[in-house]
Order: structure tokens, then C-alpha cells, then sequence
């Protein structure tokens, strides 16, 4: 039986005037769906990794579910080049529901430091690109993105080396006193230890000390290191060589001259 040309003609027409309706219902229930990011927490592995936690409410009251929802985050240096990023996928959220989740980024911090040390002693700024993409009733895609700059605080701010001072320790030795100080403007707090070898001015080493260090975040630390150091091999000047160690990185050496 061959269909009417005219009544083809209706069925296509209804046809699109249901893809439309469908088209626009599931664009409007967009405002129907509700997407929070809440606080993040900052939690340190046993890997010595930093993983940066951000809880996802997502609540779908639209008409339609949703599916592949996707959240991307990329972190960039001043320099432009990236240092890490995360991803969360959920494949379908069922309309009607709300659902909770967990964004997670890891920052390897120990390999930030020992890649660039600009972040171990100076303050800068991070670039964050923030992607979330979803498919409205599991068809329609749908993305929308943003970026922006967050601060970075060195941990060792300001890092510095006093004069040095000596007092007598025995008939042929003296003790070195090397005064450390810094403060710790990064999002973590800073324990560990300082070790400092300190060399003559003909390159030989002629003393070893180690001290520990406390910093909580944004307090400055104030501290001392000593080594007993024969006194015939001391000069007038020289160098140290700073190797600093903690839970969270380990870096050195750091050469500082004196005299």
C-alpha cells in the first residue's frame, strides 16, 4: 500500500515537532539540576603525596537523567606547564535523585620542589582549569569551563643563614652555631630535619650538625644548627651545604657562602 505523500509529510512534521519539544524540555530542566562544590581537605598519603579533596552535590530535579557527567581538573604553573590532574566521572544520574561524591587531585609536592625550586622558597600563583561536562537526558552534550589562579606559598620563605659563631668545646675543637630561619607560608605545616655540612675555604668539610624543625603553616621558624668543627681548619670563608627533610619533601643540597 503506498503511503500519501501528504501523510508523510505530517508524520515528519510531527516528528520534529517532538524532537523539538524534547530538545527544549531538556535545556529548561537544566535549571532544575543543582551542582555544588564544596570545601576542600587537604590529606597526606603514606606515599608522601598531598591528595586535595573537594565534595560534589549533584541533585537532579529536571525531567530527564543524566549521563556521563564528567569533572575535570588541570593545574598549571606560572610557566605553563601542567602539574596534575584529576577526574570524576559518574555515568548516569537518574532524574529525581542526588547524588554525593568525591573530587580528588593529587599533588606530588616532593616533585613540584625538586623540578622547579622557585616553589620551595618563593611565593607564586597556580593556574586551575576547572571542566565539567554532562549529557542532558543522556543525549544533549553539554560543557561549560572556567580557570583561575590560586596561591602558592613556599614553604621555606625567605629561607635564611646567620653569621656564624663560635664557642670552645674543647683544647683543639670549637662548636659552630649557624642560625636558620624561614618562614613557612605553605598549605601545610613543615616537620622534619635541617642538616648543614660546613666547608673552608679550601673545599674540605670540616663539620656536620643537624637540628630539627617545627613550622606550622604560616609560622616562621627561628632555630639554630651545631657542629663541632677543629679549629686549625676553620677560615674566614667558606660555604654550607643545606639538606632539609621532611614528611611531605626532601631537598639539598642548598650551597650558602659565608664570611
Amino acid at each position: 500500500m503506498k503511503i500519501p505523500i501528504r501523510m508523510i509529510s505530517i508524520v515528519v512534521t510531527l516528528f520534529w515537532i517532538i524532537l523539538i519539544g524534547f530538545f527544549v524540555t531538556a535545556v529548561y530542566s537544566v535549571k532544575d539540576v543543582g551542582f555544588h562544590l564544596g570545601e576542600p581537605e587537604i590529606h597526606l598519603t603514606v606515599f608522601n603525596e598531598t591528595i586535595i579533596s573537594m565534595p560534589i552535590a549533584i541533585d537532579n530535579q529536571g525531567y530527564y537523567n543524566i549521563g556521563s557527567f564528567n569533572l575535570s581538573t588541570k593545574i598549571y604553573d606560572s610557566y605553563g606547564d601542567r602539574i596534575t590532574e584529576g577526574n570524576t566521572f559518574i555515568p548516569v544520574i537518574e532524574k529525581g535523585t542526588a547524588i554525593n561524591a568525591r573530587h580528588n587531585v593529587t599533588l606530588d609536592v616532593d616533585s613540584i620542589l625538586q623540578n622547579n625550586q622557585n616553589y620551595l622558597f618563593n611565593d607564586t600563583e597556580l593556574v586551575v582549569y576547572e571542566t565539567v561536562g554532562l549529557a542532558l537526558a543522556e543525549i544533549i552534550p553539554v560543557q561549560a569551563s572556567t580557570n583561575f589562579s590560586v596561591p602558592w606559598g613556599a614553604p621555606l620563605y625567605n629561607f635564611a643563614l646567620g653569621n656564624i659563631s663560635y664557642t670552645s668545646f674543647n683544647g683543639s675543637h670549637l662548636t659552630a652555631i649557624v642560625p636558620v630561619s624561614f618562614v613557612n607560608h605553605a598549605f601545610f605545616d613543615l616537620n622534619g630535619n635541617v642538616r648543614i655540612l660546613l666547608y673552608n675555604s679550601t673545599d674540605s668539610p670540616v663539620g656536620l650538625g643537624e637540628a630539627a624543625i617545627s613550622a606550622p603553616q604560616g609560622a616562621s621558624y627561628q632555630g639554630e644548627v651545631g657542629l663541632t668543627v677543629q679549629a686549625t681548619e676553620i677560615t674566614e670563608k667558606g660555604y654550607c651545604e643545606v639538606y632539609i627533610s621532611t614528611g611531605i619533601f626532601d631537598f639539598g643540597p642548598l650551597v650558602v657562602s659565608y664570611g
